[in-house]
């Protein structure tokens, strides 16, 4: 009986192995975004970097995200990302809006690092942790970064109305 749960556990793990090999090829387009405390204080010391194009996901008055990609790479042109032209005014007015509809759920902004699939610095990002998204870099030389879910602070409404109603 050791024998059996031996070798069943012996074919499970050459099974995971095999599977993750496999993904490996399918992943390999794929950045990342990742927290960084000097990208925060960026955007609440309202810094534009001109390096950048900057976007906004959802609301004109409250976004769900603020993004800077880098002038060298294109956003795919099938998102929903709307081009904001900023200046440290515009970025300030949009990052205290953004800070107060957060507030309103007791919940923070924060600032995050873009990174394409060779671990390069290619944008910032500002938005609350549950705005989350994924960073794609396609053959055709465009980034794929999706808006995050329309919804972002409508789901802490939510939760906000079932909470008040124990």
């Amino acid at each position: 009986m050791k024998q059996m749960g031996k070798v069943l556990v012996y074919l499970c793990l050459a099974a995971s192995l095999g599977t993750m090999a496999c993904a490996g090829p399918l992943f390999q387009s794929y950045g990342r975004i990742d927290p960084s405390n000097e990208v925060t204080r960026a955007f609440e010391k309202y810094q534009v970097n001109e390096a950048y194009r900057y976007y906004i996901s959802g609301s004109d008055v409250y976004p769900n995200a603020l993004m800077g990609l880098h002038r060298d790479y294109r956003l795919d042109p099938r998102t929903l990302w709307k081009e904001v032209k900023i200046t440290p005014e515009r970025m300030k007015e949009i990052v205290e809006y953004m800070q107060m509809k957060a507030g309103e759920y007791r919940l923070v902004q924060f600032g995050f690092g873009i990174f394409d699939n060779k671990d390069r610095p290619i944008g910032v990002w500002y938005s609350i942790l549950t705005a989350r998204t994924f960073v794609r870099m396609q053959e055709d030389g465009t980034v794929r970064i999706d808006t995050p879910q329309l919804d972002t602070y409508e789901k802490f409404e939510v939760e906000q109305e079932g909470g008040g109603k124990n």
